[in-house]
């Protein structure tokens, strides 16, 4: 991974010192003085991390993270002399992943670039983690990393749906499924697993509502 930090500073001394601390904290690091040149800067190299001073010469910092927001989503952390809570505000809705402000201690600008960088880490491997996960051998399913608890009928409904996500599949076709030995029962018997599968998911991650009901056809998976 590049560590590679850009700061935008006009004040020589505090930027310098901020490279300093960043170095020794196995950071590269580059240094821009005024606002005109970001984006440009951005676009050619992009950082791991910018530190973005809010008053700047030549274009401000909410207009350089305006900018940046409309092609990337790499972290920015505000900085700047201004305390008033309507800066604060607005450098955070318009993208900031931090704001801190001056004087500060070069030590805890550098943790909390680090913590930054951490969250962002954790979410990127929480995104690429699928949130269902089933394994077919051990017969047994996670969702949100969370073990579920599934009669063998309910494994085989849930493989069967999360194998094509946004199928829609009929009740004779889940029958067909998950019961292999062709036995005759009430179609209405699907409905019924399929409500204590959806009891099941939903007490892993209650915010999420994976099985769908298609009026008049039968059900779907949405990831």
């Amino acid at each position: 991974m590049d560590r590679y930090i850009l700061i935008v500073e006009d004040e020589q001394r505090l930027a310098t010192l901020l490279g300093e601390y960043l170095q020794q904290a196995g950071f590269s690091t580059s240094w821009l003085q005024s606002g005109e040149s970001v984006v440009s800067r951005v676009r050619e190299r992009a950082p791991q991390m910018v530190l973005l001073d809010l008053m700047l010469p030549g274009k401000d910092g909410l207009t350089i993270c305006r900018e940046i927001r409309q092609f990337s989503q790499l972290p920015i952390m505000m900085i700047t002399a201004r305390v008033e809570e309507i800066d604060r505000l607005l450098g955070l809705e318009l993208g900031a992943d931090d704001y801190i402000c001056k004087p500060f201690s070069p030590r805890e600008v550098v943790a909390r670039v680090k913590a930054v960088l951490r969250r962002g880490q954790q979410i990127k491997e929480q995104e690429e983690t699928p949130l269902l996960q089933l394994d077919q051998a051990a017969c047994t399913a996670s969702l949100a990393g969370q073990q579920l608890e599934l009669t063998a009928v309910e494994f085989r409904l849930l493989s069967a749906l999360a194998a094509q996500p946004g199928r829609i599949f009929s009740r004779d076709q889940l029958m067909s499924h998950i019961y292999r030995d062709q036995r005759i029962v009430c179609d209405r018997t699907i409905d019924s697993h399929i409500k204590k599968l959806r009891k099941k998911l939903a007490d892993a991650a209650p915010d999420l509502e994976m099985i769908h009901s298609v009026y008049g056809v039968g059900y779907k998976l949405e990831r």
